[in-house]
């Protein structure tokens, strides 16, 4: 089989300036929101600034703000109906038909944003969340679809206020604040807890008291065990009035009781807060974890190595029959950029590793949360994350995680790998199928696919997804060079 490139790279698009030219409108075809909860959603958008937002069959309580493009507001009841979203400047206009649905459920699409954890660890604080959110604006990521800052481990500070929840720490003088700048940005604003005393980095969780269980004995100097005193309702109620939109909730192991403590405590809430739990889920329970949560992580932590992003990325088939809209597999954050935990340095992968991290978790439909420093972005990191065709397979409405169709690893007679692939497939809302081609070995490679292993039949339009560009006409099979550790990604029109 001919491969279609010689010389095995993976071209990627240039990327049009954010704020420049006629409107396109960026952000998910559809929209969940629970009935009676306070709700917010961007609306995101490229073109020359500024720009001017409408909406035209609004469900009653919502209302859409013409310059930043947000709505916000609740419904009063339950309502499923499309919603026409203009947007216009001074040069053209885009329109799209938007699904709302306001009914039990919400992040009908993978969530996008960015999280301080991989970038500050414990010295996050509130200059470097505005300084990120500013950055998320400015960068042009948010005029493509990110939309969450999210404060990661590093923000508690002591119990008290009207609901008697965990206050913030000095770093943080005020939260409400803080959540109204980032609003004001377009943006929505996450937050970090943990059911146990005490959390990963020493910050106050959501119970305190004598020891009520606990599953290691080596860490209960740690505070990382139950206390006997619960919090959760409060604790769900003022990350409500401070306004945040998302939470992660971190401890292992789990167990179903304290998942849905926690489940029942933000529905109570009065607000949409997406519900991410963290970490290493207990497969035995994934059926648990996808009627309680929004996310749940599928693994322990990443980091930028090879082997960890790989083995990480290619271990997920299993999770695939619970991942579906407003329940996400998560293989964890992303680590492309400038990261460090703390001391941002220079990344560890190569740049074809990482285009085989963002490739396979735009097909595997996970969150894509950016760890890196968002005022260190360059070109390569920008054109990784900001192109549209590629974020528009991570956000399909039909919500299905890609499988690992065939993976093919050869030796020769000493044991040394001599080939290893894999090809992943994701079935699009529109019927057109995504396909991931993957070459894990230490030396560049043909991967390829045959119509017989998609089940299709006839000739079809193939699309290079990373360069932006149709490739040509195909009829039972294809083959592409792929670089070492790195990835091709096409699109087959049917």
């Amino acid at each position: 089989m001919v491969p279609v490139n010689n010389n095995c790279e993976t071209k990627l698009a240039k990327i049009r300036p954010w704020d420049e030219g006629t409107p396109r409108i960026t952000c998910p075809h559809i929209f969940g929101t629970k009935a009676g909860a306070s709700t917010v959603f961007p609306i995101t958008a490229l073109g020359e600034r500024p720009l001017k937002f409408t909406a035209e069959g609004l469900p009653e309580g919502l209302t859409l703000n013409e310059n930043t493009g947000v709505i916000s507001g609740k419904t009063k009841k339950e309502a499923d109906g499309i919603v026409k979203i203009t947007v216009q400047n001074g040069i053209g206009a885009d329109s799209i038909k938007l699904r709302i649905i306001a009914g039990d459920n919400i992040a009908l699409t993978p969530p996008l944003g960015w999280n301080s954890w991989n970038c500050f660890a414990l010295k996050v604080s509130d200059d470097k969340v505005r300084k990120a959110a500013d950055a998320m604006v400015s960068s042009g990521l948010a005029a493509h679809g990110f939309t969450y800052i999210n404060i990661d481990d590093g923000w508690q500070g002591e119990r008290g206020g009207e609901f008697n929840a965990i206050q913030a720490n000095k770093k943080f003088p005020d939260m409400e604040r803080l959540c109204d700048y980032v609003h004001s940005l377009g943006l929505r604003i996450g937050i970090y807890s943990t059911p146990w005393v005490k959390s990963y980095g020493n910050g106050n969780g959501c119970s305190d008291g004598e020891c009520e269980r606990y599953f290691d004995k080596r860490n209960l100097d740690r505070g990382w065990y139950f206390g006997k005193n619960k919090y959760m309702k409060g604790e769900a109620l003022q990350w409500a009035k401070w306004g945040f939109d998302y939470l992660k909730y971190d401890w292992h192991p789990w167990e179903v009781r304290d998942v849905k403590e926690m489940h029942d405590a933000l529905k109570e809430s009065g607000r949409d807060i997406a519900y991410s739990l963290s970490n290493s889920a207990p497969f035995q329970d994934a059926v648990q974890w996808a009627g309680l949560a929004n996310c749940w992580r599928t693994t322990g932590d990443i980091t930028d190595t090879w082997e960890s992003m790989s083995r990480i990325g290619f271990s997920q088939d299993r999770w695939t029959p619970y991942s579906m809209p407003g329940h996400w597999n998560d293989p964890d954050m992303l680590v492309v950029g400038k990261l460090g935990w703390g001391d941002v340095r220079e990344n560890r992968l190569t740049h074809d590793e990482q285009v085989t991290h963002i490739t396979l978790w735009a097909l595997l439909a996970a969150p894509l949360l950016i760890g890196c420093d968002l005022t260190q972005l360059d070109d390569f990191t920008l054109r990784l994350l900001c192109n549209d065709e590629v974020l528009s397979i991570s956000q399909d409405m039909l919500g299905r995680q890609a499988h690992c169709l065939r993976e093919i690893r050869e030796t020769d007679d000493d044991g040394n790998v001599v080939h290893h692939s894999s090809v992943y497939v994701r079935k699009l809302y529109s019927g057109n199928i995504a396909v991931g081609l993957f070459n894990r070995s230490e030396k560049s490679d043909t991967v390829s696919f045959t119509w017989k292993d998609l089940k299709i039949n006839g000739r079809k339009r193939l699309r290079n997804v990373w360069a932006n560009e149709d490739i040509g006409n195909f009829d039972k099979e294809f083959a592409i060079g792929v670089p070492a550790h790195g990835a091709q990604f096409i699109l087959i029109n049917m």
